[in-house]
């Protein structure tokens, strides 16, 4: 079978030929030519047009063995796509075949296009840290987040272009790790502190990814600094209640058997054995109790809020407190107290109230003073609690509000209390959307100031 150009080039050549032949005729008839040279040249015209209709045959037919080709793997890269051949010549087919290739290759990359730009925006996006690498070691991506973790400043647009991964993330353990994945082809994890501006800890996911060029690796970092905070704050915590369990519990066991050995019967010292014992249990009471308070307002806001008078509340604290004052030797003063109200559970700011003016006295001198003042300015109330105590020292400070923290170990159990009451204050203040600050200095004393909002 002929393809139709073929034909088309076939009859328009033998049209051609025709024309020229009735041309030459005609116009050796009118120049008088003699009919044996006119037979000749037309002999010869037609015997050279034959010959180029065979030349251009030869020609044709292999360009349309190539248009043939071409237009077959047009249909190929269009997926097997089928197209109306039927109509036209080979030209139009083609013209028709890379018509759709061209379709079809602008849908895919707008559909490449769209799919990496929601990748990127994804990966971006994303809290934790995404890395890829080349088999070099060299980074090929890098999201913001990872950036902002590790601290990098680099130049705008890619700034981890062209970058060695250790000259990146500069942790010798996660380069060897990443190393070894790309030789041996398997998923690998690994823990490290990345010591930038602020430590941070990440646990790192390597996987290995067969690329054209060569094996690449994603690393994905797990930003695990606040849930290493908070294991070491649960450890602390659990060591610290068991620190504090300990001594009562102790003191209850001892003086228990040293009643059931015998000493139920000496009548001198058996009634002080029962109250050190009744002293630990109260003492354990008061760290159940604590606890027990912690935890409630760490749950919920502590119940429903009412109108407090922050006269009232000093008032009644001052009250509470002034029998162990007296015992003391120390003085409370009720400086100017104004007339003001703040939003919460009475009950809970007076617990916090207590705490603080308890402290303040226990940790004072004989012949020392306490003073409570209260202030409302910018709508906000501000309660203030000073003592000329003993101080707290400055690296002390920021810690005072940990559970179970104590400046003063030996002196903090001699006076009593829990550990925890400054942590309980911290939480109710809080609760109230308050804050709490404190400033001391040792062997003169500490101020105690509270921010609240004014209630309307």
């Amino acid at each position: 079978m002929y393809s139709p150009l073929l034909r088309r080039l076939a009859v328009a050549a033998i049209l051609l030929l025709a024309g020229t032949l009735l041309l030459l005729h005609f116009t050796m008839t009118g120049m008088h030519v003699p009919d044996d040279a006119r037979v000749r040249v037309l002999l010869l015209t037609a015997g050279a047009g034959l010959v180029g209709l065979l030349v251009a045959g030869f020609v044709a037919a292999g360009l349309s063995a190539r248009i043939a080709s071409i237009k077959g793997a047009a249909q190929q890269l269009l997926g097997g796509a089928g197209l109306d051949y039927s109509a036209g010549d080979d030209l139009a087919a083609l013209e028709r075949s890379l018509s759709g290739l061209g379709k079809e290759l602008r849908a895919s990359l707008d559909n490449l296009h769209y799919e990496s730009a929601r990748r990127e925006a994804i990966l971006s996006g994303m809290t934790e840290g995404v890395l890829a690498v080349d088999k070099d070691l060299r980074v090929t991506f890098c999201n913001q987040a990872l950036l902002k973790a590790i601290g990098f400043r680099g130049t705008a647009g890619n700034p981890y272009e062209g970058f060695a991964l250790l000259a990146l993330v500069r942790d010798p353990a996660l380069n060897e790790l990443v190393r070894n994945v790309l030789q041996k082809g398997r998923p690998e994890k690994l823990r490290f502190t990345l010591s930038a501006d602020i430590p941070r800890t990440f646990e790192v996911q390597v996987t290995p990814i067969d690329m054209p060029n060569g094996r690449n690796a994603i690393v994905i970092f797990h930003d695990i600094t606040d849930l290493e905070r908070l294991e070491q704050v649960r450890r602390d915590f659990v060591a610290n209640v068991s620190h504090e369990l300990r001594t009562p519990l102790a003191g209850i066991i001892g003086y228990s058997d040293t009643l059931l050995d015998g000493a139920l019967d000496d009548t001198t010292n058996r009634r002080r054995f029962t109250e050190i014992i009744r002293a630990n249990a109260v003492r354990l009471n008061d760290i159940s109790s604590d606890l027990l308070t912690i935890s409630e307002l760490e749950r919920h806001d502590g119940g429903e809020k009412e109108q407090i008078s922050v006269r009232g509340v000093l008032d009644a604290t001052l009250l509470t407190v002034e029998g162990e004052a007296l015992a003391r030797g120390v003085k409370l003063v009720r400086a100017e107290i104004e007339d003001t109200y703040v939003e919460g559970t009475r009950l809970r700011l007076e617990q916090a109230l207590l705490n603080l003016v308890a402290n303040a006295v226990k940790f004072n001198r004989e012949g020392g003073e306490v003073r409570l003042s209260s202030a409302q300015k910018n709508g906000r109330v501000a309660i203030e609690i000073s003592d000329t105590g003993v101080g707290i020292p400055s690296e002390d400070v920021p810690r005072i509000f940990e559970r179970f923290y104590r400046v003063d170990k030996a002196r903090s159990r001699q006076v009593g209390g829990t550990g925890l009451g400054l942590s309980i204050a911290k939480h109710v203040i809080e609760r109230m959307s308050g804050s709490i600050m404190v400033e001391s200095q040792l062997g003169k004393g500490t101020t105690f100031t509270i921010l609240l909002p004014a209630a309307h």
